[in-house]
């Protein structure tokens, strides 16, 4: 659950000198008194184009790795090692091999296109899977899960962040909100199901039965999206200069990232957080559970964000967004019942989604068009490293601590980061 809402949204609906929302009408239609609580208007102008909507289609198969590898290469890693810091350790192995080679994947898919990578992606991905799962099933090596997890995480398919270069190179603004937010809704779904399914694996077989499910679903998946009409239609754009550090050298990026790594942290705290606390009810299939639940309030939080225009600069809504993350997760420390936990985590989850579709928004902006996925991919570099260190660190307290002091170091982390958003991130003219 890196991607990651119910009273919450009326602060976001709140009228100010500052804020403004607008409910955004379908042609013909009449405006409405008053507020409503979210417009589909904008997603059903979206999903009437069948290029948009086929290459969503076509993606979902191949990304539901996402809601499912990382938690079940957890869990996996967990039972084979017997300790959360080693499980942690593995699993930001594999968060890890995927930040460190996807600028590289992003600077090959802006030179030559995507459809190679993503060939290639649909083969090396699930082999490497495969070959953790017998590495953690026999006497190995603990270094040798730590170079099959790296292989996995390097070889997971771009289908993301293709997705939104095609939409920053077809869509103009206001879609553009829109489509974010769909894509974002969309990998909440993702993680709805795929936590559900990891537990369903973990009640009826076992971790290593929903790692081999997310091979699978990575090699069909790629395979499939690779051969939609949006794949077909990609443009390349010519480069105006050769620059070694491609988006990196565009004004405010690397401060952006900055924030990023920051809050990615606060998102792997509380991915291994509900882990633990699961765990110490002694309900491990509960983790899968939880985390589906805070998914399902995140996703809320996306479709109303995404609904709607919002008059307060986008450099300006990203802290806030960032430091009502943090309110969000500081009250899963307190509780202990399963039932208010669970309750809570819809609550919880709340921002997740309006704050990563705002960082697609800001690289979107910040990002010359050549440089589109490569600007894309780094975003998701500093969102994985971030991520990856949230794991081991919460792996490491969970030696000493319990589940309690994860949450409240997950707080401390995304309130900073929307401080750190105040003070650094700026938006190109």
């Amino acid at each position: 659950m890196f991607h990651v809402e119910q009273q919450a949204p009326r602060i976001l609906l709140r009228r100010s000198n500052n804020i403004r929302c607008e409910t955004i009408r379908a042609p013909g239609t009449s405006p409405c008194s008053g507020f409503s609580v979210i417009s589909l208007a904008r997603y059903t102008a979206l999903l009437a184009q069948p290029t948009l909507r086929s290459a969503f289609a076509a993606s979902v198969l191949g990304r539901l790795p996402i809601g499912i590898a990382g938690l079940s290469i957890l869990m996996m890693a967990r039972d084979a090692t017997g300790s959360f810091a080693s499980a942690g350790v593995v699993a930001a192995w594999y968060v890890a091999g995927l930040a460190a080679t996807a600028p590289v994947l992003g600077r090959v898919i802006d030179r030559y296109g995507p459809r190679s990578t993503l060939f290639c992606c649909a083969l090396a991905f699930p082999s490497s899977l495969a070959a953790l799962v017998v590495a953690l099933s026999m006497p190995a090596p603990l270094w040798l899960a730590f170079v099959l997890a790296a292989g996995a995480g390097a070889a997971f398919p771009p289908i993301t962040v293709c997705m939104r270069t095609f939409f920053k190179l077809r869509l103009k603004d206001d879609s553009l909100a829109t489509a974010y937010s769909l894509e974002s809704v969309l990998i909440e779904l993702i993680f709805i199901l795929g936590p559900v399914l990891v537990a369903m694996f973990v009640a009826f077989a076992s971790p290593a039965a929903a790692v081999l499910f997310a091979a699978a679903c990575g090699c069909a998946g790629t395979l499939l999206f690779r051969d939609s009409e949006a794949l077909r239609r990609w443009t390349i754009v010519e480069r105006a200069d050769s620059s070694l550090f491609g988006p990196l050298a565009e004004p405010g990026f690397v401060p952006l990232l900055a924030v990023i790594l920051c809050y990615a942290t606060s998102f792997g705290l509380v991915e291994i957080g509900t882990i633990a606390f699961a765990t110490e009810l002694n309900n491990d299939a509960l983790a899968g559970v939880l985390l589906g639940i805070m998914s399902i309030g995140s996703a809320a939080g996306g479709i109303v964000y995404g609904s709607r225009s919002w008059r307060l600069p986008l450099a300006r809504q990203f802290p806030l967004m960032l430091a009502l993350m943090g309110l969000c997760v500081g009250p899963l420390a307190l509780w202990s019942s399963s039932w208010a936990f669970g309750i809570w985590c819809l609550v919880a989850g709340i921002a997740m989604a309006p704050a990563l579709i705002m960082q697609s928004m800001l690289v979107a902006r910040n990002a010359r068009p050549e440089y589109s996925t490569e600007a894309f991919t780094w975003s998701t570099t500093g969102l994985l490293a971030g991520v990856g260190v949230g794991l081991t660190a919460g792996g490491l307290l969970l030696e000493h601590a319990r589940s309690p002091a994860v949450f409240a170091a997950a707080t401390a982390l995304a309130i900073a980061a929307g401080a750190m958003s105040l003070l650094l991130v700026k938006i190109r003219n």
